[in-house]
């Protein structure tokens, strides 16, 4: 099985830079031990179970909570079942169609 979450997360009441916040939710991403992918928006993460994603998304917004009054969050997820290694998989399907590469 394999579960691809996106989401974005950061607090709207530290001024325009918050950089600093991104960077401890992405410590907790690391930590999970699950396969990640930031980039310049959102991040993405594949993990086995649907518990395990929003577990991640929890304990990203737990570390903020403490020291942020109010935290925006954007999320997607893709499950599927039949498949595994689906981050990696998606993207290289996608490269085969394209012309782009």
């Amino acid at each position: 099985m394999s579960v691809l979450i996106q989401f974005a997360m950061f607090p709207t009441d530290k001024g325009e830079s918050v950089s600093p916040y991104v960077g401890k939710i992405l410590d907790v991403i690391k930590k999970s031990g699950f396969k990640y992918q930031l980039n310049a928006m959102s991040t993405a993460i594949e993990t086995t179970t649907v518990e395990e994603a929003l577990a991640i998304v929890s304990d990203c917004y737990n570390v903020l909570k403490p020291d942020c009054n109010r935290v925006y969050t954007t999320m997607t997820m893709d499950v599927r079942q039949d498949h595994e290694n689906c981050m990696e998989n998606k993207v290289k399907a996608a490269l085969r169609h394209s012309k782009a590469e």
